[in-house]
């Protein structure tokens, strides 16, 4: 099988990493890619966000499964194109993948599911401002209606802060989206899907805030970790019925069938799982953890996927223990990172490229925000969070930061779904 990734971010090097180790795979390909994919796959320069230049290099390339990374490109409908051209493709249509596209669009496919979520409004008029703000909060969720990145969402307890956003959204032509806030704990579940069948990996946790103790503006993601040692027996299959199978269920009535990776950020409440955002691909920095753990052959499993038959597929396999993500981001990330730094120790074992470039001297340079994540895997959460941290060690960026608290709670058993036996315990102890 010749597999072509699109995407150049860390989630797109451990895709590639992991589809290596498929014994189907007899060719390998990332386009645009990094410093680091080129180490195992050959290297295509394409517009990711251009239907037609995707299409085109896999015809040209001879690809038998494209697998798209970002979202940005499935918004844009290139899914749509790789199969209009006959060619397996694992990503949503840009239908379909408007469940991120537009939170307000999501909002409307949880109400008529009848998914659990947080309470919404959209304003899109500077005069309806103020009155809705009056309707939430304290604390208020303010976000940005389309694709932002990670970073169009602000969480806080102050009015002003929250007005602040909004506005700026707004005078930049963006729909502002304000939600009720959810208490308990975040979690992220990726779930296989082929239109109708819902499979699950493995739950993971991600971290948001640029500082240690989750302080700062919001990012992409600076860290995450999976398994969930603290989630209540019976959570993942609990959230695939209540809020995944009919998502799935719902976008196929619409005739949007959703084909590809559903993404669920919950906050696990009191009351149950809620729906915090759907996302339409992979998440990043959730994935390097996650496919840190996967033992069956990925590329297959995702042909699967992208040809109809993932009920065909057999059980998934994984390995035992934990992984651990460490996201390392240039000076200035989350605002205007420094780039074209010199990167040393990056060729490591765990090591996965995200903004780096190679140098016509053979160097590897940074040319982002998020330059590199660091997976560490062991038999618990602190042998992960230990082997992620010494191989960090051995990195170096000019002005690079990271956080150190990554998977620390957890580990400590500080983490704790509200109303648990476990938070009671936590509570009296």
């Amino acid at each position: 099988m010749r597999v072509l990734v699109i995407g150049s971010g860390a989630r797109e090097h451990a895709l590639v990493l992991a589809a290596s180790h498929d014994p189907a795979v007899t060719a390998l390909a990332c386009a645009p890619g990094n410093a680091g994919t080129a180490s195992i796959a050959e290297q295509h320069p394409v517009e990711a966000n251009k239907p037609e230049a995707v299409t085109a290099l896999a015809r040209e390339w001879g690809a038998d499964l494209v697998v798209v990374g970002p979202e940005a490109p499935l918004v844009n409908g290139v899914a749509d194109a790789v199969r209009a051209a006959g060619i397996p493709c694992f990503g949503p249509s840009a239908a379909a993948a408007r469940i991120e596209g537009s939170k307000a669009f999501a909002k409307e496919v949880m109400q008529a599911a009848g998914v659990p979520t947080a309470r919404s409004e959209v304003v899109d008029n500077p005069a309806r401002l103020d009155a809705a703000l009056d309707r939430f909060g304290p604390t208020w969720v303010v976000k940005d209606d389309g694709l932002a990145a990670g970073k169009g969402v602000v969480v806080t307890d102050d009015y002003d802060k929250a007005r602040a956003h909004a506005v700026t959204l707004l005078d930049g032509g963006h729909p502002v989206l304000l939600e009720s806030y959810l208490d308990g704990p975040e979690a992220s579940l990726f779930c296989l899907v082929d239109g109708t069948t819902v499979r699950p990996l493995l739950p993971a946790q991600d971290f948001k805030r640029v500082g240690d103790g989750d302080v700062g503006p919001n990012t992409g993601g600076m860290g995450a970790y999976a398994p969930l040692p603290w989630a209540p027996e019976g959570l993942v299959d609990d959230i695939v019925a209540r809020i995944v199978q009919p998502t799935v269920d719902e976008l196929a009535e619409r005739g949007t069938s959703f084909s590809g990776l559903l993404y669920a950020g919950l906050a696990l409440t009191s009351d149950g799982p809620h729906v915090i955002e759907f996302n339409c691909r992979f998440g990043d920095p959730e994935t390097q953890a996650v496919l840190g753990l996967l033992e069956t052959p990925l590329a297959t499993l995702l042909h699967a996927v992208a040809t109809g038959k993932l009920a065909e597929h057999p059980p998934l396999q994984w390995a035992p223990g934990a992984a651990v993500t460490v996201v390392l981001a240039a000076e200035g990330y989350p605002g205007r990172p420094r780039v074209d730094d010199l990167i040393t120790g990056a060729d490591g074992e765990g090591v996965l490229h995200a903004g780096t470039r190679r140098a016509e001297d053979g160097s590897v340079r940074s040319s982002g925000g998020r330059v590199l994540s660091v997976v560490g895997t062991g038999d618990d959460l602190e042998a992960a969070r230990s082997k992620a941290y010494d191989v960090l060690r051995s990195v170096h960026l000019p002005g690079g930061h990271h956080r150190r608290d990554i998977a620390l709670a957890a580990a400590r058993g500080e983490v704790a779904v509200p109303g648990s036996e476990q938070t009671r315990a936590m509570t009296s102890g």
